[in-house]
């Protein structure tokens, strides 16, 4: 037990740094482009020292960290600590404009919210992972959320509305 709590500390600091090299990889070629487009520039603007700049965004580094450890208190049985850190998470990715990441953030809230019996409030998290795929046209997760929809109206006695639903899940495991 011991080396897989290593093994995935090792994990998580290799997706730091490698999201850390991404960002510095995309500042290069944005400073590629710029000295292509005008190579004989050599003087730095006042206040700034000449060379390269590079900013590393600490809200996407501390967004990721949010929904692993959403993902973590889900295992181990705490929604409620989960759900905070869902709701962290999905603040961070909606600021940032990621919809991928801000649904992996709805559909953790929306679980949280079902294990501690919050159902209507767990149907508005998994209709938000639902919205979101509208508007980004990308249905990753869309059938659990379908599924998860339905098992919410179930557990309110709205087994009408809850068919409706179970027939989305069911119509998209067929085509997915």
């Amino acid at each position: 037990m011991f080396q897989g709590l290593i093994a995935r500390q090792r994990r998580f600091e290799l997706e730091r740094l490698n999201n850390q090299l991404r960002q510095i990889n995309m500042a290069l070629k944005r400073q590629s482009r710029i000295e292509s487009y005008a190579p004989s520039l050599t003087y730095a603007p006042v206040g700034r020292s000449p060379g390269l700049e590079i900013t590393i965004d600490t809200r996407r580094d501390e967004m990721m960290s949010k929904l692993k450890e959403g993902k973590k208190y889900l295992r181990l049985q705490d929604p409620q600590k989960a759900f905070e850190e869902f709701k962290g998470g999905l603040k961070i990715a909606q600021a940032l404009g990621d919809p991928i990441e801000a649904k992996k953030a709805a559909r953790g809230l929306g679980a949280s919210c079902q294990r501690q019996r919050k159902f209507r409030e767990a149907i508005k998290y998994h209709s938000m992972v639902l919205s979101i795929s509208e508007k980004a046209k990308e249905h990753t997760g869309d059938t659990e959320a379908y599924g998860a929809i339905a098992d919410c109206y179930t557990e309110l006695g709205d087994l009408e509305t809850a068919a409706k639903y179970y027939d989305k899940y069911i119509e998209r495991l067929e085509t997915d």
